[in-house]
């Protein structure tokens, strides 16, 4: 039998060498292996889409904010139909002769109130969505688990806009079945197959996700609760009442406010100053929810949260 140097016979020597020689290929694939088990997979739209439909119902406030909303301007409208039921006989005759005609019946169907007090509700609720994350941190943990901030504003404006489209829909079908039935009791009722009463309840609807997506942009650049919502009340409201409509540059920028728009609508043209179309109004609010959506997926991406 041979014997090394060191003492070792020369198998032994041999098993050792190839030891040592493949302990650095077999450390580096452990370290592969490793490195496989602890990356996470890509997470995909539709799980971010149901993270914040989880997010957007776990908090009870919303809720209560969708009843209570759908529940006032409900009541605003069947309120004011039900006035008109109960003063009917006041009217005097001509009034009464000219009061389908005149489109009245349509106006009652969603009143000026009734969307005022849905334009408040919907833009706080689509304000909520992300202040709400900002002031309790909770956003830092979402894009630090989801590092594609784009994404997930994506998923929490497709979310938003699903839910506010439908509640939109029921509060104004509601309305608007609820209110005929009551006049219908005085004869003074017209189906929803009335000229423009399919256009009422839609651009009523519909007003719901544009002051939605309109809060959720102004809450992603602003970030503070009270601030988002002086906006919200400043673009809904203040300003359709500062550019009135009768001045022609005044009418233009009245024209192009979601306000004026569903006001175009819903009601006659015919005793205004400076009439505009049905399809201004439509592209109006299209402009306005593009353009709220866009600023809500993009702002995020190069701010610090």
């Amino acid at each position: 039998m041979t014997i090394t140097p060191d003492g070792a016979t020369p198998d032994r020597a041999a098993a050792t060498a190839t030891a040592t020689a493949t302990a650095p290929a077999t450390a580096v694939a452990t370290a592969k292996v490793d490195l496989v088990q602890v990356t996470d997979p890509r997470a995909r739209f539709r799980d971010l889409v149901a993270s914040e439909w989880i997010k957007l119902w776990s908090l009870r406030s919303n809720t209560w904010a969708f009843v209570v909303g759908a529940l006032a301007v409900i009541g605003f409208n069947v309120g004011t139909a039900w006035d008109t039921y109960r003063y009917w006989t006041a009217q005097d005759a001509l009034s009464r002769a000219d009061f389908v005609r005149d489109g009245i019946p349509l106006s009652i169907a969603f009143t000026a109130n009734a969307a005022m007090i849905l334009m408040l509700a919907l833009s706080a609720i689509g304000a909520t969505a992300i202040v709400g994350e900002y002031r309790t941190g909770m956003i830092r943990t979402t894009f630090t688990a989801v590092p594609a901030r784009r994404s997930v504003m994506a998923a929490k404006v497709c979310v938003v806009t699903a839910v506010t489209t439908v509640f939109g829909a029921v509060v104004a079908a509601a309305s608007f079945g609820l209110t005929q039935a009551v006049l219908s009791a005085r004869h003074i009722g017209v189906p929803i197959d009335h000229p423009g009463a399919l256009r009422v309840v839609v651009a009523s609807a519909l007003l719901a996700p544009v002051s939605a997506l309109l809060g959720m942009a102004l809450g992603t650049l602003i970030r503070h609760s009270a601030a988002t919502m002086t906006a919200n009340v400043v673009i809904l409201l203040l300003l359709p009442l500062v550019f009135s409509a009768d001045r022609h540059w005044a009418a233009v920028v009245d024209h192009a406010l979601p306000t004026g728009a569903w006001i175009r609508l819903v009601a006659d043209q015919q005793a205004v100053a400076y009439p505009w179309t049905l399809t201004g109004a439509w592209t109006v609010y299209a402009v306005w929810a593009l353009a709220a959506a866009a600023v809500a997926v993009t702002s995020v991406q190069r701010r610090d949260q």
